[in-house]
């Protein structure tokens, strides 16, 4: 019997408040000394797209010195040691899944829950999250989905001192400005190792790779890059192609650099409101744009 319109909207009202629960509150926002971090989505259409955040601080999300104390008591000095660096730290993860339609969501919502059940184990066996999260993620996600649906990612961590360690899968890299020489500043190819987004190629070293097939083969390990660039007032931008590619290519990054220069000595929440207005203001938005500060103080 075919549904009425009302059913309809009904549904898809149901599906967006799901979509909505997994969406990060701002008290999510990492809280590290010496950083101030702001950021969110801007779907293309609705409330809820393919773009999505997942922050991780660590102190807050879990309770470490409950874990640091078990992981004493049965002798794990390297998983100590690990958990007590993530005292210091926090994550960040930006996904960007193929297609900015209400429904992509769905994908995203998937990975958020898959991401932090696998962190939750990691940090029992392992005391932080490893590279060995993703590879089965990525995995998973290729046995799980169509061929035309991928998700790029990037995960990286920042440390009080100024440290970013991330992976990238598909994801446009962080852009780095610095306060000092008021532009954003070039990075290495050594220092700006990329992989195919989550779920095209399944990992090359995974224990069950017999039985899955790939007719684009398989992705080597994932590499974790290490910037240590972050000097006082610098400010570290986690993005999307959504911004990358926003106007035709002509925003970013000489406008992005410019606007910065104008805003550098406000907060992370203020830099971001002012970017999001200028976007607009630029031209009208033909993709999701997530966008996250980071910035040293």
């Amino acid at each position: 019997m075919p549904r009425t319109d009302a059913e309809l909207v009904k549904e898809i009202e149901n599906f967006q408040e799901i979509a909505n629960q997994i969406l990060p509150d701002p008290g999510e926002v990492p809280r590290l000394r010496g950083m101030d971090v702001w950021g969110g989505t801007r779907p293309l259409s609705g409330a809820v797209g393919g773009d999505h955040i997942i922050y991780v601080d660590f102190t807050q999300r879990y309770d470490l010195d409950a874990r640091i104390g078990w992981a004493e008591s049965r002798g794990q000095t390297k998983v100590v040691d690990n958990l007590r660096r993530c005292q210091r730290r926090a994550g960040i993860a930006v996904l960007d899944v193929s297609g900015h339609q209400m429904t992509d969501a769905l994908l995203a919502a998937m990975v958020h829950q898959a991401f932090l059940v696998g962190a939750l184990y990691e940090l029992d066996r392992y005391g932080q999250i490893t590279t060995r999260l993703f590879e089965n993620l990525n995995t998973r996600v290729h046995n799980s989905s169509g061929a035309h649906k991928f998700i790029s990612l990037l995960y990286g961590e920042v440390s009080e001192e100024g440290t970013f360690r991330f992976l990238s899968a598909g994801q446009p890299f962080p852009l780095v400005f610095s306060h000092r020489h008021d532009r954003f500043m070039e990075i290495g190819g050594d220092r700006k190792a990329s992989f195919p987004p989550i779920g095209i190629q399944p990992s090359l070293n995974v224990i069950d790779r017999s039985t899955v097939e790939s007719p684009f083969g398989f992705k080597q390990d994932y590499e974790v890059n290490e910037w240590t660039l972050l000097g006082a007032g610098d400010i570290l931008l986690l993005h999307t192609d959504g911004l990358a590619e926003h106007g035709n290519d002509r925003y970013c990054p000489a406008r992005l650099e410019g606007r910065l220069r104008e805003v550098k000595n406000f907060s992370a929440r203020e830099i971001y409101n002012h970017i999001q207005s200028d976007l607009l203001d630029f031209s009208a938005p033909a993709d999701d744009i997530t966008l996250v500060v980071v910035k040293r103080t």
